[in-house]
């Protein structure tokens, strides 16, 4: 049966994927550099992983968790698949209610991180819906896309007819314009990644009116809010008037309290927000979801949502806030001593990814490989953001701080 083809066709769409995914990419490159130099200490400031290890409060509640495994009267089978109520009344309350935002715990459902849930929320909405991604912007959203048959026909640029590029570039300094045209979905990121650029509230306000006008639905990943310290910057899009009618809300524990290795993060889906059938009928989306997710997950693990649960202890928001603080610190560091060698340098302020324009038409790939194979250092070419990326190279704030000084140390002595 040698060279028998399956009689079961795959989704087409997987094999549209860029192949050249820029993690991926990365890692190939730095494990060749290290293979060949296996005594050079490399220091990344490329993929955003957190560094530091978890919260000692969150440690202490996975432990309390675990010793409830062990006891009969304790013991936890299948939860529920939207979440525990325990960890959900602790979002609703600090997250939102403390915000003076209304959730009731039936509109937050609780997932393994966003990336799960940025992609899958796709499966609610006809293919006959507009999406609009920013350009550049983190690769899932357009990987997302395509998957699940949003994306048209693509150019010899890589850019796909059915999806609409909102291009963020250094003269609309990085903040969305507002299209033209009607789109019907549209992914917003802020703090954004890769840019590490924030909106105010009155753009954001702008986005909202926008979606208002068009009945459009806004998917904004909200991952970064913890790094948020500025007074006009929004940390919840549920900051602004009626945008429970327009958005849903994505956010994580990942970078604020290093959860990328346990997984835990949760979506807002508003009772008031609303789709509609071809027939013109109108359907809540919540209830959608809701359904989505009793049929397709067992939900997240007791022990790890006790471990989120107790982010929200008052010891847990210390501990979380000095673990920001710590990479904030890194953040400004990094963004001054790019500043000093005469880049121009964006985020940094309210987010933990600083964006720096290239000099001398260097490309992003370039400008990666000089890093890498002369001074053992890893970043993240713009390019692999879209082609709105490409002459600009991504830091991350997510090192100890003695490497990030080490780090740019090197990169000092090598660009001087």
């Amino acid at each position: 049966m040698k060279g028998r083809f399956s009689l079961s066709y795959i989704n087409n769409n997987f094999l549209k994927l860029r192949s050249n995914y820029i993690f991926p990419e990365i890692i190939r490159r730095t494990k060749i550099h290290k293979e060949k130099n296996p005594k050079l200490k490399i220091i990344n400031l490329g993929i955003g992983d957190v560094t530091q290890p978890l919260p000692l409060v969150v440690i202490d509640g996975m432990h309390k968790a675990v010793d409830e495994m062990y006891d009969m009267t304790t013991f936890r089978g299948y939860g529920p698949e939207e979440g525990y109520d325990f960890l959900k009344s602790a979002i609703a309350n600090q997250d939102y209610n403390s915000r003076n935002i209304k959730f009731s715990l039936e509109e937050i459902f609780i997932n393994d991180g966003i990336n799960i849930d940025a992609s899958s929320i796709l499966e609610m909405f006809s293919r006959d819906n507009k999406i609009g991604i920013l350009n550049p912007t983190y690769p899932v959203y357009e990987n997302a896309s395509v998957i699940y048959g949003y994306n048209g026909v693509q150019d010899e640029n890589g850019y796909w007819s059915d999806i609409h590029y909102i291009n963020c570039t250094e003269e609309n300094g990085f903040v969305p314009e507002i299209p033209k045209e009607k789109l019907d979905i549209i992914y917003l990121c802020f703090p954004n990644n890769p840019t590490g650029v924030v909106i105010s509230r009155d753009e954001l306000k702008k986005w909202v009116d926008y979606a208002q006008q068009n009945d459009s639905i806004i998917l904004y990943d909200a991952a970064y809010e913890a790094f948020v310290s500025s007074e006009n910057v929004p940390r919840s899009i549920y900051e602004i008037e009626n945008s429970k009618n327009v958005a849903i809300e994505f956010r994580s524990f990942s970078k604020n309290a290093g959860f990328t290795g346990i997984r835990c993060g949760f979506t807002v889906v508003p009772k008031e927000l609303k789709g509609r059938t071809k027939e013109n009928q109108s359907v809540c989306l919540q209830s959608v979801w809701q359904e989505r997710q009793q049929r397709k997950t067992n939900g997240i693990s007791y022990v790890t949502q006790r471990a989120a649960e107790s982010v929200y202890t008052k010891e847990g928001q210390r501990q979380v806030a000095n673990l920001v603080d710590s990479y904030m610190k890194n953040a400004i560091f990094i963004k001054n001593c790019m500043e000093s060698l005469g880049f121009k340098v964006f985020g940094g302020v309210d987010a933990p990814y600083v964006w720096i324009k290239l000099k001398n038409r260097l490309s992003s790939w370039d400008f990666f490989d000089n890093l890498l194979f002369n001074i053992g250092i890893v970043g993240t070419p713009g390019i692999g953001f879209g082609h709105a990326g490409e002459g600009y190279f991504r830091l991350s704030a997510f090192c100890n701080h003695e490497d990030t000084k080490e780090a740019m140390t090197r990169i000092i002595h090598f660009l001087s």
